[in-house]
């Protein structure tokens, strides 16, 4: 069966499909992303409405990304709703740089990427542009796998209501309306908002979610002007499951959920589960984007963006100790049993601002960014079984990062070439004191880093298709984790080459694309996680990914699409080291964890009407370690999952109305794609067998 997949990939692939299908439904050009097409990187353009409509049920946009060239998508509930997450190349969220409308979305502390707290954002979105390795220069942390620019829809031109409703497995339900009212005031102004619920319970037990989420964007367009107002974000309450279970666990009771667990006086058997093991986070982001076109040759935006999160995670806590909650014994005793809250409550604000321009030959492009996060972390806790103990804070600190970059590019056609170059400049100061000391939370360290990061490259065109080579050097600082764990952690540096190829041959459309990072002190996973759910990270010296990428699309008839794609890579340390009470151990080269040596998806879409779609999409993903020791024990097995996945559009007067079904893993495969490290035992983040959801879009127009 593996042979028959591996065969069908040299004549498919969807991520090409969505860069280069001629007949995707009409979106704005975007100067930024005109720029990115030309440009010699590894890439994807994303036509969200052509492209992910269809399966747009209720599950996160990682969820939705799954099938794009050298992507793995996981989720903490196992049906992709609630905490949700991707790698790329085998570089984890945190490696990433995502971006909505060009502002930096990973959080300025952890660097990490949040969906939970944007729920249906895919709803909202118009474009998704996806370079791997370092690509372009962008705002926000360095890419060191990738980076991502999800791109806002506009207001419509003229007024709509659209509903989207659909159920499924899980007890999984989503709700949305979305209302446009066209343009008014002499055609000058339009304005638009969605709202949206999400419920599930999970496939893992008690991993529910309640998802709320909205959008409002106001669009004002006169001459060469155009000036958007957007409000977005959620607001997410999902019980914790980010704890896995162990091997046996999992071979027995695959959805079993240690979290919120209450033992007995012995500790030997759990006697019940804290109903409330949450956590709770509110985020809302504003922007405000000016695009001024000054001539044919000129044109500047400028997006001045504030985003405010405030949220708290909630644990029962049994058997702790007073002093760590820096309360002094109560009638003699030592312990005993409290529900913990810890919180955080930040502000992310600044300005990013790009210049584009033509001088002659040259393509230029010139960009600022000025940013500054302020967080604050607490921590309280109640006493269950003491009533005077309500809501004592015990620990708090306060971060402030800043951030200042600048970059200039140039693009120079010279006949059938085109000549690349980008020089980025970043300068980073992180201060973080503690206010409160309490249970190891916290520290005092004043951090500052100054990067230079260069990138040059070369396009050729070849008739219909072109071949490009590149280089690109970065630098990425190390998280607020890294360093309250090792306050002597490196940052960290790639080198990344790439060359490309790109041709139409016939009804086949083929890529490729050749890679090789090397990386100097790299921060990659342990395996281990942390007392928040979170991986632990340590610098592994010297490592390197490489790999190559193939991607086509044959279109067979006009019913018929066959697409795939692979990659085929080797990720390794050179000299990895192990630290310990004792000595240092070197491990020498092993395989970087949680990095396949092949990820690879097929698939097949066939229309036998306007108005029908049907689809297959097959997903292999080969071996894995869930640390970098290459314990044969530590190891998750390959898989093969297969989805389905069906569309049926019809239009009664003004109402457009489309018919959904999806349904994942339709053979129910057990497998695991996720995972950890606990005492040196491998713990699992179970992945649902067969799910399914069905759904309705009607818009009104």
């Amino acid at each position: 069966m593996k042979g028959l997949f591996f065969l069908g990939l040299t004549v498919g692939s969807f991520a090409f499909l969505q860069a280069q299908n001629t007949d995707s439904l009409k979106v704005r050009e975007i100067e930024a992303v005109n720029f990115t097409k030309r440009l010699p990187v590894a890439k994807e353009i994303i036509n969200v409405a052509k492209d992910l409509d269809s399966k747009n049920l209720g599950q996160d946009l990682p969820i939705l990304l799954k099938n794009q060239t050298s992507i793995i998508s996981t989720s903490d509930a196992g049906n992709g709703v609630g905490y949700t997450g991707f790698r790329i190349r085998g570089v984890s969220g945190s490696g990433i740089n995502v971006m909505m409308n060009g502002v930096p979305y990973n959080d300025s502390e952890s660097q990490g990427t949040f969906f939970v707290n944007v729920p249906d954002l895919t709803s909202s979105a118009s474009q998704i542009v996806i370079q791997r390795g370092v690509g372009t220069s962008n705002n926000g942390v360095s890419a060191f796998g990738a980076s991502i620019n999800v791109l806002s829809k506009d207001p419509e031109e003229k007024f709509y209501f659209k509903t989207d409703d659909s159920y499924g497995s899980f007890n999984t339900y989503k709700y949305s309306a979305e209302i446009g009212s066209g343009k008014f005031w002499g055609n000058k102004l339009s304005v638009m908002g969605r709202y949206t619920h999400i419920n599930s319970d999970g496939y893992i037990d008690r991993a529910s979610s309640n998802l709320d989420s909205y959008n409002f964007t106001a669009l004002y367009e006169e001459g060469n002007t155009r000036i958007r107002l957007m409000a977005f974000g959620g607001k997410e309450k999902t019980y914790q499951a980010w704890n896995g279970i162990d091997r046996k666990t999992w071979e027995t009771d695959p959805k079993f959920n240690y979290s919120g667990a209450i033992y007995d006086a012995n500790w030997e058997n759990i006697v019940g589960f804290y109903g409330n093991e949450t956590d709770n986070y509110r985020q809302n982001h504003y922007q405000l984007l000016w695009e001024q076109k000054f001539n044919d040759k000129w044109n500047l935006e400028t997006t001045l963006h504030y985003t405010k999160g405030k949220g708290y995670y909630e644990n029962y806590k049994q058997g702790d100790p007073f002093a760590r909650y820096n309360l002094a014994d109560v009638n003699g005793e030592e312990y005993s049993d409290f529900i913990r809250k810890k919180w955080l409550n930040n502000d992310f604000y600044g300005m990013v601002s790009t210049l584009y321009g033509k001088l002659g030959i040259v393509d230029v492009n010139f960009g600022a960014v000025a940013n500054q996060y302020y967080g604050r972390h607490f921590g309280n806790v109640t006493g269950v079984f003491l009533p005077q103990i309500d809501e004592h804070e015990y620990y708090r600190s306060r971060s402030v990062k800043n951030e200042v970059a600048g970059f200039a590019k140039a693009l120079v056609k010279l006949h059938d070439f085109e000549i690349f170059g980008d020089l980025q400049l970043r300068n980073i100061d992180y201060d973080t004191k503690i206010i409160t000391a309490g249970d190891d939370e916290g520290a005092n360290l004043d951090k500052n880093w100054l990067f230079f990061n260069p990138k040059v490259g070369v396009n050729y065109r070849i008739g219909s298709g072109k071949v490009f080579v590149s280089y690109a050097h970065a630098h990425r600082e190390p998280n607020r984790d890294d360093l309250l764990a090792n306050n002597d952690v490196k940052a960290e540096k790639l080198h990344d080459f790439e060359a490309g190829f790109e041709r139409q041959f016939g009804i086949v459309s083929f890529t490729a694309n050749l890679y090789y990072m090397y990386y100097v002190n790299q921060l990659v996973l342990n395996g281990e996680l942390n007392n928040v759910g979170a991986f632990i990270r340590t610098n592994s010296g010297k490592s390197y990914r490489s790999g190559i990428e193939l991607a086509a699309l044959a279109k067979l008839s006009k019913q018929w699409e066959l697409t795939g794609n692979v990659s085929f890579s080797n990720n390794r340390n050179l000299d990895f080291k192990i630290e310990n009470e004792d000595a240092a151990k070197n491990l020498g080269n092993t395989q970087i964890s949680f990095s396949p040596d092949v990820i690879a998806n097929l698939g097949l879409k066939f229309n036998p009407t306007k108005n029908f779609q049907f689809a297959l999409m097959n997903q292999y993903v080969g071996k894995q370690y869930l640390d970098n020791t290459e314990d044969q024990n530590l190891q998750l097995k390959d898989y093969l999952l297969t989805d389905f996945n069906a569309q049926y559009q019809f239009k009664i007067k003004n109402n457009d109305i489309a018919l959904k079904l999806l349904v994942n893993n339709i053979f129910n495969k057990k497998y695991v794609n996720n995972g950890a490290v606990y005492d040196g035992e491998p713990y699992y983040f179970s992945q649902a067998g067969t799910n399914f959801m069905v759904g309705i879009s009607w818009k009104i127009q």
